[in-house]
């Protein structure tokens, strides 16, 4: 996933897809194999074997069955392993949505859905998973002008379908950063502002919800800088992944080098605030659209 810009990349894996293909890899190395030589065994090439590592294609049932073999797996281990691959193969809950996501944001939404923690960063506007009917609908509006009502009715209705994720019984851990400067652009109107306000002040009471508000009074920070989203998983085969964007791009970082200076970023930034601190400004801010 390294690098994967929009457009390119990535493909849209699931989670449980690029698990797999980490898998897949082990297994082939744990035998002792090249590339080429897993190639050969399917008469493929090796780029053909290398994406299907990396999650960047289906994983083909007759390709998995025979590389495992090739790799010396058993047949209990190789009918596990693809029942595993038919359920990786299936279409995530989000694809009824294709039609208003872009190719690139399908892969964000399968790592959100899949991650066991998420840091994100957001200076310009309450992110997705917290923001309310009335908020996603004014911010998605200013970014598609040209849709219709039908199309930005879905696209709220995604968004909006992503925070589900935030009252599963295994729910993620989720710690957000947010400049103060989100509190003062006024989107939709006052009412929708105390609106929003109101919501995150309710979901800063959660046990696994963090919601942190960086004062203009912090100055200059390591954090002025884009948007970022920071992804953790309990599987072993997956890596931290940070998620990024500008106007014309995102991109999907997973070197440990990239990595741990967003994570950084995000501790430095958690430091400039507190939760106390925080929950007085949105109070303060919330009295001043009423």
């Amino acid at each position: 996933m390294n690098d994967a810009r929009s457009g390119t990349g990535v493909g849209a894996p699931t989670v449980l897809r690029m698990i797999l293909g980490r898998r897949l890899q082990e297994a082939r190395q744990t035998a002792g194999l090249s590339l080429d030589d897993a190639a050969k065994a399917l008469r493929v090439t090796p780029l053909t074997i290398r994406r299907l590592e990396k999650a960047e294609v289906g994983l083909k049932i007759l390709y998995v069955e025979k590389l495992l073999e090739t790799y010396g797996a058993g047949r209990q281990e190789i009918d596990e392993f693809v029942a595993l691959a038919e359920r990786a193969n299936e279409p995530g809950w989000w694809h009824p949505y294709r039609d208003v996501m872009p190719s690139w944001f399908t892969a964000y939404v399968s790592l959100e859905t899949g991650a066991r923690t998420l840091r994100i960063y957001e200076p310009q506007y309450v992110t997705g998973l917290l923001q309310t009917p009335g908020y996603a609908r004014a911010v998605l509006r200013g970014g598609f002008p040209n849709d219709s009502e039908d199309d930005l009715d879905r696209r709220v209705e995604l968004r909006l379908r992503r925070q589900s994720l935030l009252t599963r019984p295994d729910a993620p851990t989720l710690w957000v950063v947010l400049e103060e400067a989100v509190l003062h652009r006024v989107v939709g109107g006052p009412d929708v502002m105390r609106e929003q306000i109101d919501r995150l002040l309710e979901v800063s009471e959660l046990e696994h919800v963090s919601v942190d508000i960086v004062p203009f009074s912090a100055g200059a920070h390591v954090g002025a800088c884009a948007p970022f989203t920071y992804f953790r998983f309990e599987e072993r085969e997956l890596p931290d992944i940070v998620y990024s964007e500008i106007l014309s791009a995102s991109v999907y970082l997973d070197q440990r080098a990239d990595v741990m200076a967003h994570l950084e970023a995000h501790n430095r930034l958690s430091l400039k605030t507190s939760s106390a601190d925080s929950k007085a400004l949105l109070n303060r801010m919330r009295k001043e659209y009423s």
